[in-house]
């Protein structure tokens, strides 16, 4: 399954151990990670900037994120009701690339499928599933 993991999952994973560390852990070896330049200009920008992890650190992460992903190339961006522009560009990068499901922990983010059921069709916000990643971990549990 493609997979797109937003910027607070990764970012969780590296600064802690924990679920967010066993859902990248777990992606990376059975499924397909979608990435992005605008995901990895994030993560990059949050390890270095509020989290203080040392840039060779962040270099290694974002070259593991890079080679283990599939990078999506958004040839537009979706404007989502509710979302700023970088949750925007994420959703289509995701959208894009194919993921089946975007996996994230911010709110916001949460509760768009619900405000875009009716978009519906191929390719469009309405057919990406987005869930938390304590809901992803029970997915990959049940199967």
């Amino acid at each position: 399954m493609r997979v797109f993991l937003d910027t607070n999952v990764i970012v969780g994973a590296v600064a802690a151990r924990g679920l967010c560390a066993d859902l990248v852990r777990e992606v990376l070896a059975r499924h397909e990670l979608v990435v992005s330049e605008v995901l990895l200009d994030e993560v990059r920008t949050v390890l270095t900037g509020k989290i203080g992890v040392p840039r060779d650190i962040v270099s290694e992460v974002i070259a593991l994120l890079r080679d283990g992903g599939v990078m999506a190339r958004p040839e537009l961006i979706h404007s989502l009701p509710g979302c700023d522009c970088a949750d925007s560009a994420l959703i289509s990068a995701a959208i894009h690339g194919k993921a089946a499901l975007f996996v994230t922990g911010d709110r916001k983010l949460l509760e768009l499928p619900a405000a875009l059921a009716a978009t519906g069709g191929p390719g469009s916000p309405g057919t990406l599933g987005i869930v938390s990643p304590r809901e992803f971990w029970n997915r990959l549990r049940k199967t």
